[in-house]
């Protein structure tokens, strides 16, 4: 087993994953220093969610030129909003340019973190030891799939999978295809196969919000424009603007911007759906942004095709060849797809991590999944989070957030550089007053009106950051240190 740093400089330092955040926090790790680090990826690729989610259709939620590393702007995205190929091949690109591969450990997952002996030791699975000053969980927030309990689904005997892992062997050609769950993945699958198929089948729990929006394909002069810095910022700066907007409603129930957001959306309802009948299916009975808002350009549209059913009545059984609804109906199905999204509170789990005194991680958070300003737990010293429990997750680009925790997290990083400290981790005061802070502000928040949605913990309580976008960049500027226990 490896013997811990004797010096700052050769600090070892382990990240979770080779997802966005992972190659981010390689390439900042290499330019302040830290060499001595490697990436440990469950896959035999990198990519995080836009390597696991490869269903028709599917393209990010933020525009393109909002969701790409500050430090590395692309003038030839093809659209506004990037399909999840292109997205895969720009975060290859940038890792190959900054040699980030050769950091990484493929097909390896870390099975077991302990802090024991003032130090980590990491267990993979693979049987590899090793021990780190310093650990990096960059696991994603929506990576394990959630599959509700449905009645008789493994006595289905067409073709049937989660859309997180999409068979592609499958020709849907002909085929009656039935898609389980309304959300921002069946949307997407909606438009993109419903003309390919013989019949199309939505069941839905839940109507959805959904925001008309304009998916411009670029032209070679709009991508050489984008090549200029000051063209490309400014296309950057509206998108900025309209985060400031859609965060700084979502977070007050009563803001006059989620009031036009729900008009801009009921409009869309309105005079997009010409069926009166289908139209009030598709009314929300619950507050425009209390669940993640749906952004398309063409689902109502395509929800009307010929070929297209819409099923509001719910599902008592699945059986050998189709979907029997609580109406009585039978619905006869050649493809099933599970589009019901990811376990939200997963984090790094399955992994078993210990902390200080030997505090299993689950039991720290038996109650629900919390870190101070998202990024430190308490008695889990040197152990970091990107995108953790309560970040921004939803109000903004998920790439922001983790550049500006990961420049928060390097500066605890660089108290254990100096010598000030060995061990850095958030006292637990400051984090009981954190989230006695945060629940507080939930209270006003569009996500506390009423509706079911992952955003909320077990308890019901909203698990995002309740504040504005303006104020998580001020608390990332700078740690205050006596929040934090340094050994």
């Amino acid at each position: 087993m490896e013997k811990l740093a004797d010096s700052a400089t050769d600090l070892r330092v382990v990240i979770i994953g080779a997802g966005m955040a992972g190659i981010l926090a390689s390439i900042k790790m290499t330019d302040a220093g830290y060499h001595n680090h490697v990436i440990y990826e469950k896959s035999d690729q990198l990519g995080g969610t836009w390597r696991d989610n490869t269903y028709p259709g599917i393209t990010c939620d933020v525009p393109a030129h909002g969701y790409t590393y500050s430090f590395e702007p692309n003038p030839d995205w093809s659209q506004t909003f990037a399909p999840g190929p292109e997205i895969k091949q720009y975060f290859e690109r940038v890792a190959d340019k900054y040699d980030v591969r050769k950091k990484i450990c493929f097909n390896e997952s870390v099975n077991y973190c302990a802090f024991e002996n003032e130090g980590w030791t990491i267990r993979t699975t693979k049987g590899r030891e090793e021990r780190a000053d310093i650990v990096i969980a960059a696991t994603g927030v929506l990576h394990i799939p959630s599959t509700p309990k449905i009645d008789g689904l493994e006595r289905f005997k067409g073709s049937s999978f989660h859309s997180a892992r999409w068979d592609h062997s499958i020709d849907l050609a002909g085929k009656k295809v039935g898609v389980i769950g309304t959300g921002s993945t069946a949307i997407q699958i909606t438009s993109a196969i419903v003309d390919k198929v013989e019949k199309f089948s939505l069941f839905q729990r839940t109507a959805q919000w959904v925001m008309p929006i304009e998916n411009q394909i670029y032209s070679d002069k709009d991508k050489s424009d984008f090549k200029d810095s000051e063209k490309r910022g400014v296309v950057v700066e509206q998108i900025h603007a309209d985060f400031d907007n859609f965060s700084n409603g979502v977070i007050d129930a009563e803001s006059a911007s989620l009031a036009a957001l729900a008009d801009e959306c009921l409009r869309n309802l309105e005079e997009g759906v010409r069926d009166k009948e289908l139209r009030e299916k598709l009314r929300p009975d619950y507050r425009a942004g209390c669940k993640r808002l749906i952004f398309s350009t063409d689902f109502y549209e395509s929800i009307q095709r010929d070929n297209a059913n819409l099923i509001t009545s719910g599902i008592v059984t699945v059986e050998e060849n189709g979907i029997r609804t609580e109406d009585g109906e039978f619905h006869e199905l050649d493809v099933l797809v599970v589009a019901t999204g990811f376990k939200a509170d997963a984090f790094i789990r399955p992994a078993t991590v210990l902390g200080r005194d030997g505090i299993d991680l689950d039991d720290a958070w038996s109650d629900y999944p919390s870190a101070y300003m998202s990024v430190s737990i308490p008695k889990f010293p040197n152990f970091f989070m990107l995108n953790g429990p309560n970040s921004p997750v939803g109000n903004f680009s998920l790439i922001q957030i983790a550049e500006n925790q990961l420049d928060y997290l390097l500066q605890l990083m660089n108290e254990i550089r100096l010598g000030n400290c060995s061990q850095i981790s958030a006292t637990r005061n400051a984090t009981e007053a954190f989230e006695e802070r945060r629940i507080e502000a939930t209270k006003k928040t569009v996500w506390n009106t009423g509706c079911k949605s992952w955003y909320l913990d077990k308890n019901g309580i909203p698990s995002s950051w309740p504040w504005s976008r303006q104020q998580f960049f001020d608390e990332m500027e700078r740690p205050e240190l006596e929040a934090f226990e340094r050994i």
